[in-house]
């Protein structure tokens, strides 16, 4: 009852990204329902039907990722002074994130259902009703308890990942030896390390060997991919790990990527647009890198993938993708995409009291959003290449 209230008395954009957290569960849903009637009329077919349940593992990934940003980022859960007299502490601020999410989550899988079984042609509430039955395999009952169960798998999920990652953090331990009547000292803060840039270049380069190793120099034929919704028959197990590899390391090295384009802006002697623009790169670093970097990891293998089977397709003049295939490519890269943007947010509103007290001070509007263009400018100039060079080497063994 109480996340229904904070829901009704929401800033809009906090109701629009939790509707756009329902609008890619939906799509998740929808995915889920479409492997499940595929099964259930194609029996004989347990091999497809399994791959095309792991084809949705990435889109649900995407969307619990999704799900964790925008619930960060909501003001609602945010501890504030005086919560903890009303029993609202930080443990039952991150308990009622996980919930709202649980709901927006729970909203989309609804709406999913309604929409498959309206296409399937077993509600024709709508002039829509039955359009898609021979697409959505209309022709078999689902088993109910099957379809509750993939509904539910979502919002569990994303509930679970934003009491996980909502968390609060431990303390700093206080010095026994210290007198009561003395002032509290902080312990400082431990030193931020970006460790993950040597490891996610190492991932990369792995995965680009194993990829190299496992090809045999032949582009997919065209019966490699399923249009429902898809599958890797005739790729070999070594080269989508190669893959997945690859894409790994951009993750793990997005924060170092980010921190390290700071550290080059406010290297030398920098005017007071680069140092800025610098420092808040490297402090937004934690918290924009990984969402960026799974960002670079999802453009990278999309360029790849497109290259690939387009060049391997273009002769016969066959889609290439079916449109549940289309579907999931473009629900996980809006997922991510939001993400990012919604992480760019998140460090904005961090930094609030920080931009006030320069505006205190005298400081120009406009040094500020020159110095938020010339941090865009520097992540574009960095990541753009390197999603590029990525994507080009993961097709290179297979297009040589």
């Amino acid at each position: 009852m109480l996340s229904l209230r904070l829901a009704r008395g929401a800033h809009p954009l906090v109701l629009l990204r939790r509707l756009l957290v329902a609008a890619a569960a939906a799509g998740v849903g929808f995915l889920l329902l479409c492997t499940l009637g595929h099964a259930v009329a194609h029996p004989k077919e347990a091999e497809g039907s399994v791959v095309r349940l792991l084809w949705c593992v990435v889109p649900l990934a995407a969307v619990v990722q999704f799900a964790v940003a925008v619930a960060r980022t909501d003001g609602t859960t945010r501890p504030r002074e005086g919560m903890d007299a009303v029993g609202l502490g930080p443990v039952a601020l991150s308990l009622l994130a996980a919930v709202s999410t649980a709901l927006s989550c729970a909203v989309g899988s609804c709406a999913a259902l309604f929409i498959y079984l309206e296409l399937r042609g077993n509600l024709h509430l709508t002039s829509l009703g039955g359009s898609a039955t021979k697409l959505l395999d209309g022709g078999r009952p689902l088993p109910w308890a099957a379809v509750l169960t993939l509904l539910s798998l979502l919002p569990v999920l994303a509930a679970a990942a934003c009491a996980i990652m909502l968390r609060p953090g431990e303390r700093s331990p206080e010095d026994p030896r210290a007198d009561d009547t003395a002032p509290a000292v902080k312990a400082p803060e431990p030193k931020r390390t970006y460790s993950g840039l040597p490891w996610g270049v190492a991932v990369i380069a792995t995965g680009l060997a194993l990829e190299s190793y496992a090809s045999d120099g032949s582009a997919p034929p065209a019966e490699a991919l399923l249009n429902l919704p898809g599958r890797v028959g005739g790729a070999s197990p070594g080269l989508v790990g190669g893959w997945l590899l690859a894409c790994f390391g951009l993750c793990l090295a997005g924060p170092g990527l980010t921190h390290w384009c700071g550290v080059l802006l406010s290297a030398g002697r920098p005017g007071p647009v680069r140092l800025l623009a610098g420092r808040i790169l490297q402090d937004a670093a934690p918290r924009l890198g990984r969402p960026l970097g799974v960002l670079c990891a999802v453009a990278s293998g999309t360029l790849a993938a497109v290259e690939l089977y387009g060049a391997a397709w273009a002769p016969s003049g066959a889609g290439p993708f079916g449109p549940l295939t289309g579907l999931g490519a473009a629900l996980v890269m809006a997922c991510v995409t939001a993400t990012a943007l919604t992480a760019a947010l998140d460090t904005r509103q961090s930094r609030t009291d920080t931009v006030a007290t320069l505006l205190r001070l005298g400081i120009p509007t406009s040094l500020l959003r020159s110095a938020a263009a010339v941090r865009t400018c520097a992540l574009v100039a960095v990541m753009a290449p390197l999603t590029w060079v990525v994507g080009e080497l993961a097709v290179m063994p297979l297009t040589r």
